[in-house]
């Protein structure tokens, strides 16, 4: 039977002198998905990234890759693309793409025919002879992504890729992230953008003082900060909901742009939005009601911060 997980880490620590790291990680990412890398800076994202790129080895715990115990050999089935970019400024562009791709076991001319592909497609070909410095830090991201994925790695660890991305860019590679998952690679995307997580990923774990805190699908950890707070959009006077005397709700925001009116409410138990309706029909015009499903920089910061 194939295994579901590409990596488990069972028990995991890591300290530097009398800074603890990692506590105790205990993690699994399944094969084939986009796995969100979250949490706040600090929080140990950085020192398990260099665990499993055997940069650092843990102090205690297991970690395994396909389900054997992670070691050298697997460095060739892993792509990783630091927040610290790593390209030669001084150095021609098509030569150092060379020089990486034949690192990860091409050969000369398998790196040359998937550069070829990859400075097409991504409509880069005039740039073989240029140089690093010539390049703004979102062309340089281009360059250091195709390098990343050249030797088509089964885990590929992307470390802020859409960092100095204008939104053209970003959109690319975000396109090209989802092609690589339906090729079954593996991807771990380690951002503070929680707009991309909820956007591209398939589950997300959350690291914070060390500690997992949370993990799952992106759509159940929402749904687990669900609250029973309603977007409702209308017409007519905004004194419907400011000057309301019953209870059981409150207004937690409201915004007036072009003549239509948007309040967001929070019921509790007692009131159903059926009933609250019924309180304010006869004064406005109600264009949508709505659940305010908590996105996930919402999840993020009420798991970080305990707000």
């Amino acid at each position: 039977m194939p295994r579901k997980n590409i990596i488990e880490l069972n028990g995991v620590n890591k300290s530097y002198q009398n800074f603890k790291a990692l506590n105790n990680l205990n993690l699994k990412i399944p094969k084939g998905k986009i796995f969100g890398l979250l949490g706040p800076n600090g929080a140990g994202k950085t020192t398990l990234i260099r665990i499993l790129n055997q940069i650092l080895i843990p102090d205690s715990g297991e970690v395994l890759f396909n389900g054997e115990k992670l070691n050298q050999k697997n460095i060739i089935n892993i792509g990783y693309l630091p927040e610290e970019r790593g390209l030669y400024r001084k150095m021609k562009i098509g030569n150092q793409a060379m020089y990486l791709a034949q690192l990860k076991g091409l050969s000369k001319k398998e790196a040359k025919d998937r550069l070829d592909y990859w400075f097409d497609k991504f409509e880069i070909s005039n740039w073989w002879n240029k140089k690093i410095e010539d390049l703004s830090k979102g062309m340089a991201q281009k360059i250091q992504f195709i390098v990343t994925i050249l030797h088509d790695p089964d885990l590929l660890i992307l470390d802020e890729p859409f960092s100095g991305l204008d939104p053209v860019n970003s959109k690319l590679i975000k396109k090209e992230i989802q092609e690589l998952k339906k090729k079954k690679t593996t991807i771990i995307l380690s951002t503070h953008d929680m707009n991309s997580v909820e956007e591209i990923c398939d589950e997300a774990a959350i690291i914070h003082n060390s500690n997992k805190i949370l993990q799952g699908k992106v759509s159940d950890l929402k749904d687990q900060f669900q609250t029973n707070q309603w977007k409702i959009s209308y017409k007519g006077s905004n004194m419907a909901f400011t000057n309301a005397i019953w209870g059981g709700w409150k207004l937690i925001s409201h915004e007036t742009i072009n003549d239509i009116n948007t309040a967001i409410i929070e019921l509790n138990e007692k009131l159903s939005m059926n009933d609250f309706l019924k309180g304010i029909i006869e004064k406005i015009s109600i264009i949508e009601v709505k659940k305010n499903t908590p996105s996930m920089q919402d999840v993020f910061l009420k798991a970080t911060t305990n707000e």
